[in-house]
């Protein structure tokens, strides 16, 4: 889980900064469902553990778009419902927020 987002993060800037850890499968700003505008926190899914753990540990507490970033390691899901993320709303064990 990546929180703490700037306001003008977006799902190509995550997948940018986060790209140089390893093979990203899917990057995803959270938005507001009425007014779009970013929750603040996101996620970004690698194809293995091993690259999520480098970039949790470069990244966390690292400066994005002007703010402080805190990575960690998304708790998975159970059942459907999906809300804002337009899928099912489970994310497996390689994937994290921002905040």
């Amino acid at each position: 889980m990546i929180s703490n987002l700037s306001w003008n993060t977006n799902d190509d800037t995550l997948r940018q900064a986060f790209s140089q850890f390893g093979n990203i499968v899917d990057s995803i700003v959270m938005r507001d469902r009425e007014t779009q505008r970013s929750r603040g926190f996101g996620f970004v899914t690698y194809s293995n553990d091993a690259e999520a753990g480098y970039a949790i540990e470069k990244m966390n507490d690292a400066e994005l778009d002007g703010r402080r970033i805190r990575v960690n390691i998304a708790n998975a899901r159970s059942g459907g419902g999906g809300g804002n993320t337009g899928g099912s709303g489970s994310y497996n064990a390689h994937s994290f927020f921002f905040f």
